[in-house]
């Protein structure tokens, strides 16, 4: 019996563009992203996929709102899958979380497991919720073809799970704005990239 996960990042909003932090913050899709979001539905629309689950932050639930709607499959919010919360970072310019909190900053950067953003929630935490998710989500439905539709650092942490590379690579591990990463779950595990579409 074979499971399929595609890992899917939400489109993009313009927090991407500014580079500011989101973290739990709730910015919707910008123009571009929805645009994205229907690039990635007609790309996944030749997938046989079963169900979608969600982030339920604005930008992942926009995007996995538009697949289902192209797809007609079931599609259900999982508030694990949201994500890193960076509590006083978030909502705030990278550049200007530099200046305000440079050493903390510098550490997540360069040692981002012994880092937890004030008021927010370190990676072990958000590793934590997002595996017990997923496997819940695989329990439920295995031998199918699953989306999960959700964010940098959730995503990333899945990718370091399946594809066994080093926890080291967290913060350096991303899928492009409605990207999208397949892993079969079988005997062995095995992985295809497919980057967004433009028009």
């Amino acid at each position: 019996m074979t499971t399929r996960l595609l890992l899917i990042r939400h489109g993009e909003t313009d927090w991407n563009v500014e580079g500011r932090y989101q973290g739990q913050e709730d910015p919707p899709l910008n123009r571009r992203g929805r645009d994205q979001a229907h690039l990635l539905a007609d790309a996944l629309s030749g997938e046989p996929l079963h169900v979608l689950y969600g982030s339920p932050l604005k930008r992942a639930w926009e995007t996995a709102q538009i697949v289902r709607d192209k797809l007609t499959i079931p599609l259900h919010d999982e508030p694990r899958l949201m994500e890193i919360h960076l509590g006083d970072w978030g909502n705030r310019l990278a550049t200007e979380i530099a200046v305000r909190d440079s050493e903390r900053y510098r550490s997540w950067e360069t040692d981002p497991w012994a880092v937890t953003p004030p008021g927010g929630e370190n990676l072990f935490q958000v590793r934590e919720r997002v595996y017990a998710a997923v496997d819940e989500i695989v329990s439920r439905h295995g031998g199918q073809s699953i989306g999960l539709v959700a964010h940098r650092i959730p995503l990333a942490l899945l990718k370091i799970r399946y594809q066994r590379l080093d926890s080291s690579l967290v913060r350096k591990l991303t899928l492009p704005n409605a990207g999208w990463e397949e892993v079969v779950l079988d005997a062995r595990v095995e992985t295809g990239r497919h980057p967004p579409r433009s028009r």
